[in-house]
């Protein structure tokens, strides 16, 4: 993988890893029309690279509540911020539960499957569509509601679910405020992510050479750069209810992919 192309990827992640038009989907398309000719695994270490970024570029973001949070943690008292950390790993759990037991079937998922990310692409557009006509209330984040969009978190494993689009919008239909819910949606990934790099980081199935590095950087630095502006800008889109925009886009992606790899 060249530069040039590890730019491009490292520009798509930034900004779809939080505009709800999934970032995975839209990485597997790029890399189909590059003609992606890495190893799978090669391939998936840029995945995963470029996930890192976002997830750095989240903290970056929300550092006062992430500071917050820890400093209430280590109180140790039945506090708003324990509180708040404990619905963050309910959350979380159904998404390990998914990338522990399935990672070998998820990663097989990563490999130019257009179909399927058309097909999921259009799921997220219903659900986009769906989430901008919930009325909107000043309902906060329950632990019940934490495990349910902790499984809508777990199903956007799947390429072409938006991550950010399905737990805000499952967040929104179940009537959670429209700001809370867009903060909630992207702190409980940043767990997930950070420990799903730590454990392919140590472990020995990815193939690096020395001159596939500088492109791996490259990609890094623009997905970072990328995804702080878009973070901030979808925390103002999704307050003012601006998601069927995206469900439009998401839908028409999703049929081209599907026609492109169906009839030609």
């Amino acid at each position: 993988m060249g530069i040039i192309e590890a730019l491009i990827l490292g520009i798509i992640q930034g900004l779809t890893e939080f505009l709800p038009v999934s970032s995975s989907g839209h990485l597997e398309i790029a890399k189909a029309i590059f003609g992606d000719q890495v190893m799978a695994k090669e391939s998936m270490f840029m995945t995963v690279m470029l996930h890192g970024a976002t997830a750095i570029s989240t903290i970056v973001i929300f550092r006062k509540e992430i500071m917050e949070i820890l400093s209430g943690l280590f109180q140790f008292k039945w506090n708003e911020q324990t509180v708040f950390s404990l619905k963050i790993i309910a959350s979380m759990i159904p998404a390990a539960f998914v990338g522990v037991v399935f990672s070998d079937q998820m990663e097989s998922l990563f490999d130019s499957q257009i179909l399927l990310v058309g097909c999921m692409l259009l799921v997220t557009a219903g659900l986009l569509f769906l989430a901008d006509r919930a009325k909107t209330t000043e309902k906060g984040v329950s632990f019940s509601s934490a495990i349910i969009i902790g499984i809508s978190q777990a199903i956007a494993i799947l390429p072409g679910i938006s991550r950010s689009g399905a737990t805000i919008s499952t967040s929104v239909l179940l009537g959670i405020d429209r700001t809370k819910a867009t903060r909630f949606s992207f702190l409980m990934v940043v767990p997930l992510i950070l420990g799903k790099m730590a454990k392919d980081l140590l472990s020995s199935d990815f193939s690096t050479s020395g001159e596939s590095f500088l492109p791996i950087i490259v990609g890094f630095i623009a997905a970072f750069i990328t995804g702080l502006l878009a973070c901030t800008w979808m925390i103002k889109l999704v307050r003012n209810s601006k998601l069927t925009y995206f469900s439009i886009y998401c839908a028409v992606i999703g049929i081209i992919a599907i026609v492109h790899q169906l009839f030609f």
